[in-house]
């Protein structure tokens, strides 16, 4: 498809403006066909359903939760459907059968694991390695093998089920940690398919990453989607760190380039269905309920605390903390309860046990230190509560403790600020939420630090009115315009642009039409100009500069193209011209060094070009060399007219640390001297502005005429080159990244592959 696209632009050029606006519009109206029968997969762990059992059978009751709510629309549309395990065992084929069917009617397709898969799977490894590794508590983390094998196979398991459902040109949402594997999986079987991934928890820095055994194998499986999305940016440079650092992924910026594929890292904070919540206050219900707890606690301030029994909440800081403000501040005895929620989770695993026995313990040893008959200072309670009850203590709470000691986003404090209708209430927030990188009108805490949550309790409580409403119609304008609808088709908008932007580089891969179209040019062409870089082109890159010499297969190469007597062949460099003067000495090709400053022809001497000075080299280059001494691995390579600081061989990202520094402190000497900084592939250069490869090329074609230009290049320096060409020349980036070429080779070694089809057709002229 993406060849015929290329087609089409060439075939519309020739006619008018008006001309090609219609026959775009008429390409824009078949692509929106095809569109629309394409659908989008959504793939998670659980199904957004809830299945229970009672006498009469089971029964279906959609999510409450929050990715169940935000997908809910993307879900709606077209043919698009969800992919998850419906909740519970179910290994009797008939029964599996009957859930197949129920769900089907909403478009929901269910994946059945047995005891054993969902003990190892999700039991096992999701959350006895990725859940505590990811949370910051590697100690609780459990290396099972098996577990790990099970891991692999049900996620191979999402993919056949996936397969069974998806289309081409489909597009497949992947969410969270439980599926870590299946985009790379995905990438493989679907190569063309469009691919999203959320995670939903924290992603840990690259020293806590590495500690999994499996980690290379968890990344390329996440590196298999187009987009990857985080809740925050911090996120987002953790796993940008532990692509580039433990399995040597390339990356500018937030763009990672895979297989000659770009991926892109990007921060979409989630958020929540606030007009729902908005609009629960006024239910009666709710209503009801508030004005009984209200008169139940009459008199009292109520802070209020609900979180999932897990490690990584800081019940027990939290609680510590409470304990310490009515240690040191007896006034508030009787004034305030701290209204305590536990939804009991996974409480038959050691740790989760341990926790609630700890739990237990401490807020009976509060009560029992400050509670007297008609008042305990802790209302704990272990269950789970309906959204309706939740709602009314949202509303009737004066202060909402949110502090997790590591969390992705954590969303009850949006429902909290979301059920405020008032604007009053006051939210005390850990620093370790995802959510404090929105909500900086919240109450900041250290969530380890039980003084600072005590003088945030204190703050929260005597906090006056109008400051507490400030702070809550602030964080209320950001919870009702950034709602989870909002980061659904935030994201996928996002995901569409990026696969708009992999088609339109598509187009432009030298692929088997274009390749031949490049062949049949040459061959029909009386007068060729062949302008080929070194490094990164005819050659791979070496960590030592000195031993990318030419082999003997490129020299070969380079004659049998020479040998066409039709072919000018010009090899441009930045390299020095005394070491193209060794590589290859009496060829019969013009070589071009240092980006221009010296040319040599065939049979000639090298000619410097005039009217450049070197005045400058001595400050620069000291400033240079200070920072190569500092750089361990890092060197200053002299040319007749430029410098340039290699950090090849520099520790990964300390060099790109380094390289920015120098940039930075060369700018002065940049417009003082008129020189030319150059930020190239772990190199620096600075150089004469009068001199680079687009000059040098100018100079090569005046006075000639030539009815076929080949150009390929790797390097921000080649741009010059591609910039000067007639806009038929045939230009060619090395990699994906934007360049002014037409087109663009994946890798170095196609290169030579082409070159070969050149000289091959070459050959069969000459004979």
């Amino acid at each position: 498809m993406y060849l015929v696209l290329q087609d089409f632009l060439n075939w519309i050029r020739p006619y008018s403006f008006h001309q090609q606006s219609v026959f775009k519009q008429a390409w824009e109206h078949v692509l929106t066909v095809k569109t629309e029968v394409s659908k989008t997969i959504i793939v998670s762990n659980r199904l957004p359903i809830k299945i229970t059992e009672d006498e009469n059978g089971y029964a279906l009751q959609p999510s409450e939760g929050g990715l169940a709510t935000g997908l809910a629309s993307i879900h709606a549309q077209g043919d698009n459907s969800w992919i998850g395990w419906p909740g519970i065992s179910v290994e009797d084929p008939q029964q599996q059968d009957y859930f197949t069917s129920a769900l089907q009617e909403r478009r929901l397709i269910p994946l059945f694991l047995d005891e054993d898969e969902i003990k190892g799977f999700y039991e096992g490894f999701s959350n006895e390695v990725l859940w505590p590794i990811f949370h910051y508590f590697p100690n609780f983390a459990n290396y099972n093998l098996k577990n790990w094998e099970t891991y692999v196979r049900v996620n191979q398991k999402f993919l056949d089920l996936i397969l069974r459902a998806a289309e081409p040109e489909d597009t497949i949402w992947i969410h969270d940690y439980q599926l870590l594997l299946l985009p790379g999986m995905l990438r493989k079987a679907l190569p063309d398919a469009s691919i999203g991934f959320f995670q939903h928890i924290p992603f840990p820095s690259q020293e806590l990453f590495r500690l999994i055994p499996w980690r290379k194998e968890l990344l390329e499986g996440m590196l298999g989607a187009d987009l990857l999305g985080f809740h925050t940016f911090d996120d987002v440079r953790h796993f940008i760190s532990s692509a580039t650092r433990l399995i040597g992924t390339n990356n500018n910026a937030n763009r990672l380039e895979v297989d000659g594929r770009a991926v892109f890292v990007e921060p979409f904070p989630m958020g929540i269905d606030s007009k729902r919540f908005a609009d629960l206050s006024q239910a009666e219900a709710v209503t009801n309920r508030v004005s009984e707890l209200r008169s139940n606690f009459s008199g009292q301030k109520i802070v209020l605390s609900i979180d999932r029994l897990d490690y990584s909440k800081g019940i027990l800081q939290r609680l510590e903390a409470f304990e310490l403000f009515l240690r040191e501040n007896p006034i508030f005895h009787k004034k305030v309860t701290l209204y305590m929620i536990v939804v009991p989770s996974r409480d038959t695993v050691p740790h989760y046990r341990e926790l609630k026995d700890q739990i237990d313990r401490l807020v009976g040893h509060i009560n029992a230190q400050y509670g007297v008959y008609d008042w305990y200072p802790v209302a704990y309670f272990y269950h789970g509560y309906p959204i309706t009850e939740i709602s009314a203590l949202y509303n009737v709470a004066d202060v909402c403790l949110v502090t997790p000691m590591r969390d992705g986003m954590n969303l009850v404090s949006k429902e909290y600020i979301a059920c405020r209708k008032d604007a009053t209430g006051v939210l005390i927030l850990s620093e370790m939420a995802g959510a404090v990188k929105e909500l900086i009108d919240a109450i900041i805490v250290n969530p380890n630090n039980i003084h600072d949550i005590r003088d945030a309790l204190l703050t929260a409580l005597n906090m006056p009115m109008a400051e507490m409403k400030k702070r809550m119609k602030s964080m209320q304008a950001i919870v009702f315009k950034f709602t989870v609808q909002h980061w659904a088709t935030l994201f996928m908008n996002r995901l569409q642009e990026i696969k708009n932007e992999q088609s339109t580089t598509k187009a432009r891969l030298v692929g088997a039409s274009i390749e031949e179209q490049i062949i049949t040019q040459y061959k029909n062409a009386s007068s060729r100009l062949l302008l080929l870089d070194y490094d990164g082109t005819l050659v791979g890159f070496q960590d030592d500069i000195d031993k990318a010499s030419p082999d003997s297969e490129l020299y070969q190469l380079l004659d049998r193209l020479e040998a066409d007597i039709l072919n000018h062949l010009v090899i441009i460099s930045g390299r020095k011209h005394s070491t193209l003067e060794k590589w290859f000495p009496g060829r019969n090709y013009s070589l071009v060094a240092e980006h221009g400053v010296w040319t040599k022809e065939p049979d000639s001497e090298w000619k410097l070009k005039s009217g450049l000075s070197s005045s400058w080299k001595g400050e620069v280059g000291s400033l240079m060399e200070a920072f190569a001494d500092r750089t361990p691995g890092a060197f200053v390579e002299e040319k007749s007219f430029s410098l340039a600081w290699h950090y090849r061989k520099v520790q990964r990202d300390l060099g790109p640390l380094r390289a920015h520094e120098l940039i930075d402190s060369l700018r002065d000497y940049s417009a003082a001297y008129g020189l030319q900084l150059l930020d190239g592939d772990k190199v620096v250069e600075i150089r004469s502005a009068e001199v680079n490869k687009g000059r040098a090329t100018l100079d090569i074609l005046h006075d000639n005429r030539y009815d076929f230009i080949l150009s390929i290049g790797d390097d921000r320096t080649d741009e010059d080159t591609f910039q000067v060409l007639p806009p038929e020349a045939c230009t060619i980036k090395v990699g994906t990244e934007v360049s002014a070429a037409r087109f663009y080779l994946k890798q170095q070694t196609d290169v030579r592959a082409l070159l070969r089809k050149l000289a091959e057709a070459s050959d069969t002229i000459i004979q």
